[in-house]
């Protein structure tokens, strides 16, 4: 009988051995010093810079060196001397920070800047729609880089920490620039933004009922202006009338009563985010064209591709033009305004992400231990790892989640 249990014990033991075997976890590494450089942005009109010298002194006093371009944070108030007192080096060469094994920068990577990296490296930046971004993400994966997006990285529940931020940003200063393109000495109809006594208030449209919805309407309401929301979701538009303590009309997008309310309007904020990748325009060439002589039109939305069908991008020199009498601005970088206050955001976000880096042992293992750190990664040693993207510029797309099991 022993003999028999034995046989039948040995039996399933054998067999066990045929099915799926549970994967071992992967050993974290020690600490990992980290080599960051931050080039000085090519575009004139980006101010923003990823790390305070703060920041920058509390990475060096951990054991990681920081090499920045000469001038980078000049436009934001930051100066050379500032970080090299907090153990930066400086270099006048954009080739040198690109040889750096992780580069931080706000914008997207210029071709030229592409092509300076060293193979296998990281960069973490920004994505805009542009005309020639299926080229530039094609070098990247040429360079077998690991590139992530900023605004696609999650925090622990969730959310977009860097997209609320900058949205924060974005819906405070909306208004005030708004109100400034109303008033005479910028060619405007000569109208206040709020409301006085005796005077109809101003009429503020809103598309999109996000995080810069929300700072946008406060602002515009705490002028005394009248205020419409409009949004393609239900739980958007119930989640912000709970938030704002003021009166606020709400509506999902009906081309009809959204009509309406744009030809009644004086100032139009787009703020509508991309479902699914791409962003499709929600109001038509013939709506602009029947709105008020001297409306202003703010396009959020216009660094995903607009939704205005006559928005286009334009830049912080000349950041305003006129179509069919509405005044249309359509800076992809809003926040680029008040770079120090910027800077200082970004900042505070990216320092522990980088000493998240560093505590696990580089880029590779903090991607495969967090799933919302993961979630930023759109390029991974050679491969496309945003569908959306590849989809949309016929890349090769391969499954992070994949790549990662193998590796690891």
């Amino acid at each position: 009988m022993n003999k028999q249990l034995m046989g039948s014990v040995s039996a399933l033991v054998e067999e066990s051995k045929l099915y799926p075997q549970e994967k071992l976890a992967s050993v974290r590494t020690a600490n990992q010093s980290l080599n960051i450089g931050i080039p000085k942005e090519k575009s004139t009109y980006e101010n923003r810079v990823p790390l305070t010298p703060k920041a920058v002194a509390a990475l060096t006093s951990n054991g990681h060196k920081v090499m920045i371009q000469a001038g980078t944070g000049s436009a934001a108030n930051f100066y050379d001397k500032e970080y090299t007192e907090a153990g930066a080096n400086l270099t006048k060469s954009t080739e040198e920070i690109f040889k750096s094994d992780l580069i931080l920068k706000v914008e997207f990577p210029t071709k030229q800047e592409i092509e300076m990296m060293s193979m296998g490296k990281t960069i973490i930046s920004t994505i805009h729609a542009d005309k020639d971004l299926g080229q530039r993400l094609s070098l990247l994966n040429q360079k077998k880089a690991t590139a992530i997006g900023y605004e696609f990285i999650e925090d622990q529940i969730g959310g977009l920490p860097i997209v609320r931020a900058m949205s924060e940003i974005v819906g405070a200063v909306v208004i005030p620039l708004a109100a400034d393109y109303l008033s005479t000495n910028q060619g405007g109809a000569g109208i206040i933004l709020g409301g006085i006594t005796g005077v109809p208030p101003t009429n503020v449209v809103i598309l999109g009922a996000g995080t810069v919805a929300e700072y946008a309407a406060r602002t515009a309401l705490g002028l005394g202006a009248s205020v419409k929301v409009f949004d393609r979701h239900l739980y958007k538009l119930h989640r912000l009338k709970h938030i704002l303590s003021s009166p606020v009309f709400t509506s999902t997008i009906d081309q009809v009563a959204l009509k309406k309310a744009l030809i009644e309007a004086d100032v139009v904020i787009g703020a509508v985010r991309a479902d699914k990748g791409e962003l499709k325009k929600i109001v038509s060439e013939e709506t602009v064209k029947a709105m008020k002589n001297s409306a202003v039109i703010v396009d959020v939305s216009i660094d995903e591709g607009g939704c205005f069908e006559t928005s286009y991008p334009t830049n912080l020199k000349n950041p305003v033009f006129e179509k069919y009498g509405v005044k249309h601005y359509c800076v992809p970088n809003i926040a680029s305004n008040v770079p120090r206050t910027s800077t200082k955001v970004l900042s505070n976000i990216f320092t522990p992400i980088l000493n998240g880096i560093a505590q696990r042992g580089g880029v590779d293992q903090m991607i495969f231990e967090n799933k919302w750190f993961m979630k930023g990664v759109y390029t991974y040693k050679g491969y496309m790892t945003n569908y959306h993207l590849s989809e949309k510029f016929k890349l090769r797309f391969k499954d992070l989640n994949l790549l990662m099991a193998a590796r690891f």
